[in-house]
């Protein structure tokens, strides 16, 4: 039987990691991006002799970077290296308090305990606790698809079925949080995982308060070259197994023959496959990829309340402050009013909880010597219309004395250059509908089923990968569509 052929759309780090799982299963691959560059969110931006991650700048999980290496029979350390980092994150509260999120559990236990009066034991439990929903969740609803019925007969589901109680999924994330712990500044630390994923603590359920363990067990990491490095490295790992990258190539449509996808179009004409894989957000792919048939869009599926958005200032800085760690959160004084302005006013408020990443703490050469590259991140509403210019300029302003004031010292006469990232520019460059970064939202108990599925029910041969479908968005939930995926298809070459 000849060599099946199979077409990704975008060339997003599940794009990419899709492409080497099916190249590695015998399929001639060919990856169609309409940027010039791979990565979509996990791209570079270089300003001035500074340079910045433009997306994601967490790294957990690495195993699901270094397993593509390893199915490739490569050795992952000749593509791509990483360090482990013994503080996650750097916080600072508006009363003064400021505490290190230490990779280590007793020593992070600990730290909570020093400077809130939280006793370390709350924190082991809280963690634990954290441990166990990870367990019940991981390989079953995370690692497998939730749309076959196979995945269900398995004998570790149904264990898992049955302790669907033990994930506590009927309690808000801020209610569970409350009754972990007596200190408020305690509760908000763990409150903000919601946003990993674009959610609301207040609404969102307390499953999800699984994120913490994947920090603090896993661990967290920074590649020596830098976030885009991952991107980079699995693009030349790509590239030696065969497949094909198309750059500037907008795909103007799937072609879809008597219900079966038969590969996609672009410039003008036709690439043929037997399977096609979207890593599109799934609104987008059938609002204008599939536009031609109405009837089979999942309608209910892609009216869901989209995920919070994200205004990046990408400052050059002409100082180097020492007091800084690579991840750093200056929360808010107020965290429930920043998601009510966030969700219900659908607009930012004044105090917000603002996320600086500053890779140049490991990376010299992302800055100029004595000089920093801040990723000044803080969360915001999807786009729905608002006046974007104006809530930059305000939301500009409200950073500059908040940091200024915690951190002594200010920082607008520091900022050498700017470029900025907004909802607006967010869905242009990324294809991401209203700018959400992660897709639909995790705001409601039942969030994971109803994400949209890894393959069409009524297009044979159509795929998603992504992080606006199963299981979610994040780095490693992109990686793991790619993988449920390559479960799904049979080998590209058969006898």
């Amino acid at each position: 039987m000849p060599q099946q052929k199979a077409v990704i759309v975008g060339a997003g780090i599940a794009g990419i990691a899709t492409a080497i799982r099916l190249a590695v299963k015998g399929y001639a691959v060919q990856v169609v991006e309409a940027n010039s560059y791979p990565g979509g969110k996990l791209s570079e931006i270089e300003l001035q002799g500074y340079r910045f991650d433009a997306g994601p700048s967490l790294f957990t999980m690495p195993q699901y970077v270094t397993e593509l290496f390893q199915l490739a029979s490569k050795n992952p350390a000749d593509y791509f290296s990483y360090q482990k980092l013994d503080v996650v994150c750097k916080y600072f509260y508006e009363d003064g308090t400021q505490i290190n999120a230490y990779a280590d559990t007793k020593a992070f236990a600990g730290e909570i305990q020093n400077k809130t009066g939280e006793p370390a034991a709350s924190i082991i439990k809280y963690l634990a606790n954290s441990r166990d929903i990870y367990n019940i969740t991981n390989h079953v609803f995370l690692e497998r698809s939730l749309h076959r019925l196979q995945t269900f007969l398995r004998w570790d589901t149904l264990r898992s079925v049955f302790r669907f109680p033990q994930i506590d999924p009927f309690r808000t994330m801020h209610r569970a949080n409350s009754k972990s712990f007596a200190d408020a500044r305690v509760v908000q630390f763990f409150d903000r995982y919601a946003t990993y994923n674009g959610s609301n603590p207040y609404q969102a359920p307390a499953t999800l308060n699984v994120i913490p363990h994947l920090e603090h067990h896993f661990g967290a990491y920074f590649p020596e070259r830098g976030m885009y490095n991952i991107t980079q490295s699995l693009v030349k790992l790509a590239e030696g197994l065969g497949v094909q990258f198309n750059y500037n190539s907008k795909v103007d449509e799937v072609v879809v023959i008597n219900g079966i996808a038969k590969g996609i179009r672009t410039k003008g004409e036709n690439i043929i496959a037997n399977l096609v894989i979207s890593n599109m957000d799934v609104w987008f792919t059938y609002k204008k990829l599939l536009s031609k048939y109405p009837k089979l869009h999942p309608q209910k599926t892609l009216n869901q309340e989209r995920s919070s958005s994200a205004l990046i200032f990408y400052w050059g800085v002409n100082k180097v402050f020492p007091q800084l760690n690579l991840h750093n959160i200056f929360f808010s004084a107020d965290y429930k009013a920043e998601f009510e302005h966030i969700w219900q006013q659908q607009d930012i408020y004044h105090d917000p909880t603002v996320y600086i990443n500053i890779s140049s703490k490991y990376k010299t050469d992302d800055a100029p010597d004595g000089c920093e590259n801040w990723f000044v991140m803080i969360n915001v509403p999807a786009n729905n219309g608002q006046d974007w210019d104006q809530l930059i300029a305000g939301a500009r302003e409200n950073i500059q004395q908040k940091l200024s004031r915690i951190l002594g010292e200010d920082i607008a006469p520091l900022i050498a250059c700017e470029t900025i990232l907004d909802p607006r520019s967010i869905e242009s460059k990324t294809s991401s509908y209203k700018g959400s970064i992660y897709g639909t939202s995790s705001n409601n108990q039942f969030a994971a089923f109803l994400r949209h599925a890894n393959r069409s029910s009524k297009i044979n041969g159509l795929y998603f990968c992504g992080g606006s479908v199963h299981p979610g968005g994040g780095i490693p939930l992109c990686l793991l569509s790619a993988k449920i995926i390559s479960e799904m298809v049979p080998n590209g070459t058969q006898t």
